[in-house]
């Protein structure tokens, strides 16, 4: 097999396995080892690995045909796009009327075209929060509240302003500034890039009502926490609002790239003829992948996610070296009582799991959820061993 330094740019360094196998919450590596993965691929690989829902449906339609793009239409886009809006609206008739959906490949360019969505209301200023992650491209980046990612790719697009993530009187002062000219406030339900951080309770509906003043978009990135991760359809329905622009992508397709900018109201007719597109977007492969997933994920899916998210959290916070659990559901920011949290990454494949560190003092745990109670036992009782490990080597 060729090597990865010789065949591959830089910009990821080299991983230290290489996978052969995956079987639902498990991967096999190279050298034959079994973990129980606790990353599912970033938030992606909502049903596992080799769920017989998304096999089927892959590969009876890549039978039938792989694409076709959008200058013809075809079921499983049709069919991905009702599902999406239906689980929006949530029975509300009127709503689901007048919600629109635009497939692409990606968070970031769902995020991408938010961002032009943003643009075509005439206004110039859009409000994100510091801290925050919605992508890579040169406008999911530049709505990204972390400057050491954007600074080597500046000048970034213009007109994007950083508010403290939670802070409602911070953001009412500069909405304030200028506020007819406050064009959408864009934010993340639970930050996850930067170690799975919620909003504090209530501040979704003060952006909603600040966006109401103002007449400003309300965009609601749920590229990580939609699709069940959080024991919600969509994280924000945790708190009863609605946005006008849902951006998703990573858990719709199931280990298929997959995203969506979902609008309703006078934001789903924003796009014109012309005004955006993409050739893969709404490949029927990846839609047919979606479809599958969603036939799985149901009322009582999201529910039993809720359970195994809290039971797991509980089991976690008493391991000793874990200062406290945050977060909901299936996506869960693990706090360290030191910073540990990189070489217990690094060491992970030696205790047969799969983890990522978001920061030094924070683990972010996003498995499969599918997985099994008795996988997530036995995960905490191996996290427990390669934490305390891990400490005494500090």
């Amino acid at each position: 097999m060729p090597q990865w330094s010789e065949t591959l740019m830089d910009n990821y360094g080299t991983p230290a396995l290489t996978i052969t196998n995956g079987q639902g919450a498990t991967v096999t590596d190279s050298e034959g080892r079994v973990h129980i993965d606790l990353l599912a691929g970033i938030a992606v690989n909502s049903l596992g690995y080799g769920h017989p829902a998304i096999v089927e449906a892959v590969s009876k339609q890549v039978a039938n045909f792989a694409h076709v793009s959008n200058l013809f239409q075809s079921e499983p886009v049709l069919n991905l796009g009702a599902s999406l809006i239906e689980r929006f609206a949530r029975g509300n008739v009127e709503l689901a009327g007048e919600t629109r959906v635009f497939f692409c490949n990606s968070g970031a360019e769902a995020n991408e075209a938010a961002f032009k969505l943003a643009r075509l209301t005439g206004k110039r200023r859009i409000l994100a929060a510091e801290h925050g992650f919605h992508g890579r491209t040169m406008g999911s980046l530049a709505l990204t509240g972390q400057p050491d990612k954007r600074k080597a790719f500046e000048p970034m697009p213009s007109g994007v302003e950083f508010y403290p993530y939670g802070d409602v009187d911070y953001l009412r002062k500069l909405v304030g500034i200028n506020p007819t000219d406050v064009a959408a406030i864009i934010l993340e339900p639970i930050q996850g890039e930067t170690g799975v951080i919620p909003a504090p309770e209530g501040f979704l509906q003060a952006v909603r009502e600040i966006c109401d003043e103002v007449g400003a978009l309300f965009i609601v990135d749920e590229v990580q926490t939609g699709v069940a991760r959080t024991g919600d359809f969509f994280a924000h329905q945790h708190e009863g609002v609605v946005p006008d622009v849902v951006t998703m992508a990573k858990g719709l397709g199931g280990g298929l790239p997959i995203g969506a900018c979902l609008a309703h109201g006078a934001a789903a007719k924003l796009f014109t003829p012309g005004s955006h597109g993409t050739t893969f977007g709404g490949n029927p492969v990846s839609c047919a992948a979606g479809n599958a997933v969603l036939s799985v994920i149901d009322d009582d899916f999201c529910v039993e996610v809720t359970r195994k998210g809290s039971e797991f959290a509980a089991q976690i916070t008493q391991i000793a070296q874990v200062e406290h659990v945050r977060g909901r559901g299936l996506m869960l920011g693990v706090v360290l009582k030191g910073e540990w949290a990189k070489q217990a990454v690094a060491k992970g494949a030696d205790y047969g799991l799969i983890l990522n560190a978001p920061s030094t003092s924070v683990l972010r745990l996003t498995p499969p959820l599918v997985i099994t109670d008795e996988e997530l036992a036995e995960a905490t009782k191996r996290l427990a061993s390669l934490l305390a490990d891990v400490e005494k080597e500090a």
